[in-house]
C-alpha cells in the first residue's frame, strides 16, 4: 500500500495551511459500453468528489489513443458462475491449466477494481509456465460484472472470504481433483485471500501459497483517516471510457496504458443522467460508500498472513517500511518479499511481466519442492 500511503499523506500536507461449463472469449462490446469482449454468458449451477463543477462544462472528446482494448487473448474463457450460497453471480476469467493436475493463480483484485485489472498478467503467467500454470481472476461483489440475486451491499473481509470460498469449491467441487491453488491478492483482495487460504485447507483443497500485494496492515491504517482527502482528487465521472482511461494513465493510477485500457471500461457504468451537462459515466462502485469496510479489510492482515500453513510471499510497489509483526516475521525468514520498482499501488497492472517472473519463480520454488526440503515460510 506504499503508493496509495504516500498519496493519503500528500492530502493530508495539501490542507496545511499551504468452470464449470465455459466458453471461448469472444470480441464484442456489451451493452452498456464495457469493452471486455464477453458475449451472452451461460448460467452456471453447481471509487464520488468535491470538485465544483462548471456550469458550463464542456464534453471532452474520445481520444482513440486511450480505446478501450477487447480481453480475447489476454484470458481462454468468461464465465458466469452461479453460488446460490452466498447469491451471487460470479463474473469469471479464466485459463485454465496445460494439465488437470497443474497449478490455478486465483487472483482477487483490491477496492473499486475487477479482475481484468490481471488480464496482462495472466497472459505472461501461461507464457512463462509454458500452459503449466493458469490464471482465474473473479470480479467481487458489488465490483465488474459480478451480480447478487439479493443485497449484496456488505463488503467486509469475512463475506468477501465467504464468497471466494463458495466460487472455487463451486468451480472445483472435488478437492482430490482439482488443480493446487497458489492465491493471489491485491490490498483489500490480500486480506481476502489470506482469509480464504484456512478455509480452502480444512476443505482440503490443495493451496502451494498466497500472495499478497502492495499491502501492509501498519501502513494501510494509518492511511485510513486520509482516505476521503485522496478520494477528493478522484472526478465524479466521465464523458467516454476513453477519458476514463486517460484520466488513470495521466495520473498515474495506472502507469502501463494497455493495462488501462482492458481494465478501466470495466471500473464505469453509464450515468443515465438526464443533465445534459453531467458526465455519461460513473463509478461503477465509488470508493467512498466502502468507507465502513476499510478497517475490517486491514486490521488483522499481517497476523493472518504469517499464520497462513503455506508458504507466504509479500510483494511492494517500493520500499514500504513493515510493520512490528511483519518485521519480525522477516527476520525470523517466515515470508518472501520483493519488491517491484518503477510503479504505483496498481504495480500487477504497471509491470506484470516482471510480477509474473517473481510468482513462476515463487511457484517452481515451492511446487516443486524436493523431499525434505521446507518451503518458503514453512516453521
Amino acid at each position: 500500500m506504499s503508493d496509495l500511503h504516500r498519496s493519503a499523506i500528500s492530502a493530508r500536507l495539501a490542507k496545511l495551511p499551504q468452470l464449470p461449463t465455459s466458453y471461448p472469449m469472444e470480441g464484442e462490446e456489451d451493452g452498456d459500453g464495457e469493452n471486455d469482449s464477453i458475449g451472452e454468458l451461460p448460467n452456471i449451477r453447481p471509487p464520488g468528489s468535491s470538485f465544483a463543477k462548471p456550469k458550463q462544462r464542456q464534453k471532452k472528446t474520445p481520444n482513440p489513443d486511450y480505446a478501450p482494448i477487447s480481453a480475447v487473448g489476454y484470458f481462454k474463457q468468461a464465465v458466469e458462475v452461479s453460488v446460490p450460497d452466498v447469491n451471487l453471480n460470479f463474473r469469471v476469467y479464466y485459463t485454465p491449466p496445460r494439465t488437470t493436475d497443474g497449478t490455478v493463480m486465483v487472483c482477487h483484485h483490491g477496492a473499486g477494481y475487477s479482475g481484468l485489472s490481471f488480464a496482462c498478467f495472466a497472459k505472461e503467467v501461461v507464457r512463462l509456465t509454458n500452459g503449466e500454470c493458469g490464471v482465474l481472476a473473479l470480479d467481487a461483489r458489488r465490483h465488474g460484472k459480478t451480480t447478487s440475486t439479493t443485497s449484496d451491499e456488505d463488503l467486509s473481509v469475512e463475506v468477501l472470504s465467504k464468497d471466494l470460498i463458495g466460487l472455487v469449491c463451486t468451480i472445483f467441487p472435488d478437492p482430490l481433483s482439482s488443480p493446487t491453488f497458489l492465491l493471489v491478492g491485491h490490498s483489500m483482495g490480500g486480506s481476502v485471500i489470506v482469509r480464504t487460504c484456512p478455509g480452502l485447507l480444512e476443505a482440503k483443497y490443495k493451496v502451494t501459497g498466497v500472495v499478497v500485494l502492495d499491502v501492509v496492515e501498519g501502513s494501510a491504517l494509518e492511511a485510513l483517516p486520509h482516505m476521503h482527502n485522496l478520494l477528493n482528487s478522484r472526478p465524479d465521472g466521465f464523458d467516454s471510457p476513453e477519458e476514463a482511461i486517460e484520466w488513470h494513465v495521466s495520473t498515474h493510477t495506472i502507469r502501463n496504458p494497455i493495462s488501462a485500457r482492458i481494465s478501466v471500461p470495466s471500473l464505469i457504468v453509464p450515468a443515465e443522467s438526464k443533465d445534459e451537462l453531467a458526465p455519461a459515466y460513473k463509478w461503477r462502485i465509488p470508493l467512498r460508500s466502502t468507507a465502513p469496510y476499510w478497517e475490517n479489510w486491514f486490521l488483522g492482515l499481517s497476523k493472518n498472513f504469517l499464520a497462513a500453513r503455506t508458504a507466504r510471499l509479500l510483494v511492494l510497489a517500493g520500499t514500504d517500511r513493515l510493520d512490528k509483526e511483519l518485521m519480525i516475521g522477516q527476520m525470523q525468514g517466515k515470508f518472501q518479499m520483493n519488491v517491484v520498482p518503477d510503479t504505483g499501488h496498481m504495480l500487477h497492472e504497471d509491470n506484470p511481466d516482471r510480477l509474473a517472473d517473481i510468482l513462476t519463480e515463487f511457484w517452481r520454488r515451492n511446487e516443486r519442492v524436493i523431499i525434505g526440503i521446507k518451503k518458503v515460510g514453512e516453521l
